[in-house]
């Protein structure tokens, strides 16, 4: 649990060392730039489909790294990857600005409520016995996530498309993630797990 509380202290101090290089965003240059990223997102950014991820609310630094991540080849989507590669470092601050002013939504996922309270439990107390950290610990008690050090928002999120992505860095498809963190968090859960704090993100209000 130590080591995971210094990955995360390490990671967020690099983060934030290197956030001021991005470019300020212009939210109304970002609407109209987002234009074809609204037929998957949703206009305002809350996703009509479960297949891709909401983005309104979300902290525009982690959009920007995502989106540079894509462009460079450190996260593999077909489609996002060629999105990206049309952008520039102002259009991603631009279009991270847009997405970010807007306000997100409750997913809800009508999953049962011992479901729902093992996810809460996980969430925001970790699992002790497998040396997990509490997810609350970088993406706040409410889901709201931090911002400056780089983790992403996750309250309203689809339930599918979060537990996709904690399967995603478990088998390490995708290893995007700061200093290994979410590789060795999701390492150290059950689908069942997964599927319970996907679960209990969608009962958060963004």
């Amino acid at each position: 649990m130590l080591s995971m509380m210094r990955k995360i202290l390490t990671a967020a101090a690099l983060f934030t060392l290197f956030t001021h290089v991005y470019a300020a965003g212009d939210p109304a240059a970002g609407q109209e730039k987002s234009a074809a990223c609204q037929g998957c997102h949703g206009e305002d950014g809350n996703s009509p489909s479960a297949d891709f991820p909401s983005l309104a609310g979300q902290n525009a630094t982690y959009i920007i790294k995502q989106l540079k991540n894509f462009k460079d080849g450190n996260r593999s989507n077909e489609t996002m990857s060629a999105m990206a590669a049309m952008l520039e470092d102002q259009d991603m601050a631009d279009i991270a600005a847009y997405f970010s002013s807007k306000k997100g939504v409750t997913t809800g996922s009508g999953a049962p409520k011992e479901v729902l309270n093992r996810g809460r439990l996980l969430y925001k107390g970790g699992n002790k016995k497998e040396g997990m950290a509490a997810c609350a610990g970088c993406h706040g008690a409410k889901g709201t996530g931090n911002g400056p050090a780089g983790f992403p928002a996750l309250a309203g999120q689809h339930a599918d498309y979060i537990e996709r992505q904690l399967l995603a860095f478990k088998t390490e498809e995708r290893k995007n993630d700061m200093n290994h963190m979410m590789r060795d968090i999701s390492f150290k859960l059950t689908s069942n797990d997964m599927k319970a704090v996907a679960a209990y993100l969608t009962t958060l209000t963004p």
